[in-house]
C-alpha cells in the first residue's frame, strides 16, 4: 500500500481546485509555506493506470455553500489584519484588536480540552508560545497557525477571508474523554442552524489549506471530524472526499489502498455521528461510546450482507453511509437489502 504522503503526490479529491505544499524544517518549528510546489510536481509526474471506471456515476458533491456564513464581516473592518504579516502567531493572537474580531467567528462555547473550558482558552493554549509566521494568500486570506499545545498532543489555527468577511477555526488533539479519537474539530460562530456539514460545503480555499495544515500537523488524513457552530452546538463533518478519483476523473488502482480510506472515513462518520447523537451535540461532551444492541446487531446485518457479495467493501462503504444518515436524522434503521 503506498504511504498517504506519497498517496497525496499523486492524488487529488474530486472537489479540490489544486493546492500546495512545502515544508520548511527548523530546530524545534515545523513551518507551512505557500510556495507553488508539491501539487505542480504531482501534476506533471506520470498518471497512474487508469482502471475500469464503475458501473454507476459518483453522487454528486455538494458545492461550497457560501449561505451557510451568516453575518459576515465587512471588508474595511479586516483590513488591518495586513498588519500581521510574518509576524509571529503569538503576538497576533495577543493583540487587542485582533481579541475582539475573534469574538466574531470563534463561538462563545464550553470545550472540554482535556477539562472544561472556554474555546477560546483552549486557543489560547495552543497559540500562547508559537512562532508560525501569520501568512497572507492571495492578498485576501489570513493564517495563524498554533503548534505549541501542552498536552494532548493539541494544535489549531485560523483562517480569514478579508475579502467575503468569513472566519473559521480547527483544532486538534487527542480527547481522553471517552469520545472517537483523536479528532479535528472546525468551527465558526457564522454557522448557525445546521444538523451536519459535509467538507465540500465549506469554501475551497478553506479546504486548501485544511489539508495542508493537517500534513503539517500530522494529523491523520482520515480522522473524526466535527464542526462547532454559532449555536454551541457539534456536528458532524463528513467525508465526502472520494479517495479513489484522481482529479482527470480517472480512478486510483486498487493496490493504493484508496478503497479502504473510503470504507474507513465511512466507519468514522458513522461511530461520529452515533457519539454526537448520545451526547446531545454538546460541545463538551465527556462520555464513554456506547454501541448499542441495535448497533451491535446493525454491524452483525453488515457483515453477513457483504460477506458474500461480488464487492464487499464497496457494499460495506454504501450500508455504512446509509446507516449514518438514519442517526444523523434520528430515524428507526431501515431493513436492509442485498
Amino acid at each position: 500500500m503506498l504511504s498517504f504522503r506519497a498517496f497525496l503526490r499523486r492524488f487529488k479529491v474530486s472537489y479540490a481546485p489544486g493546492f500546495a505544499v512545502l515544508f520548511l524544517f527548523f530546530p524545534g518549528l515545523l513551518l507551512l509555506n505557500a510556495a507553488e510546489h508539491g501539487w505542480a510536481t504531482a501534476q506533471e509526474s506520470k498518471p497512474l493506470p487508469q482502471t475500469a471506471q464503475p458501473q454507476q456515476p459518483p453522487a454528486p458533491v455538494p458545492a461550497y455553500d457560501k449561505a451557510l456564513f451568516q453575518k459576515p464581516i465587512p471588508s474595511d473592518q479586516l483590513t488591518f489584519l495586513n498588519q500581521f504579516s510574518g509576524v509571529a502567531a503569538m503576538d497576533a493572537f495577543r493583540d487587542k484588536q485582533f481579541r475582539k474580531l475573534m469574538k466574531s467567528f470563534v463561538p462563545d462555547c464550553m470545550f472540554h480540552y482535556g477539562k472544561d473550558m472556554p474555546l477560546s482558552d483552549a486557543l489560547e493554549i495552543v497559540f500562547e508560545n508559537s512562532p508560525v509566521p501569520v501568512q497572507i494568500r492571495d492578498g485576501r486570506y489570513i493564517l495563524l497557525s498554533g503548534l505549541s499545545g501542552t498536552h494532548h498532543d493539541g494544535r489549531g489555527f485560523l483562517w480569514i477571508d478579508m475579502q467575503d468577511g468569513i472566519g473559521l477555526g480547527g483544532f486538534y488533539f487527542h480527547p481522553n474523554n471517552g469520545e472517537p479519537t483523536p479528532s479535528v474539530v472546525i468551527f465558526s460562530r457564522q454557522v448557525v442552524k445546521e444538523d451536519y456539514l459535509r467538507l465540500s460545503q465549506l469554501p475551497p480555499a478553506f479546504i486548501d489549506y485544511l489539508i495542508q495544515w493537517s500534513t503539517v500537523s500530522r494529523v491523520p488524513p482520515v480522522t473524526t471530524r466535527y464542526f462547532i457552530t454559532g449555536s454551541s452546538k457539534r456536528i458532524l463533518l463528513e467525508h465526502n472526499e472520494d479517495y479513489c478519483r484522481f482529479a482527470d476523473g480517472t480512478t486510483a488502482p486498487p493496490e493504493s489502498g484508496c478503497e479502504q480510506m473510503n470504507a474507513d472515513a465511512a466507519d468514522i462518520d458513522m461511530n461520529a455521528a452515533s457519539y454526537l447523537d448520545q451526547t446531545h451535540h454538546a460541545t463538551n461532551a465527556t462520555a464513554w461510546m456506547i454501541t448499542g444492541a441495535d448497533q451491535a446487531a446493525w454491524l452483525q446485518v453488515r457483515e453477513n450482507t457483504c460477506r458474500t457479495g461480488p464487492d464487499p467493501l464497496g457494499c460495506h462503504i454504501r450500508m455504512t453511509h446509509e446507516r449514518t444518515r438514519v442517526i444523523l436524522r434520528g430515524s428507526p434503521m431501515p431493513h436492509p437489502h442485498r
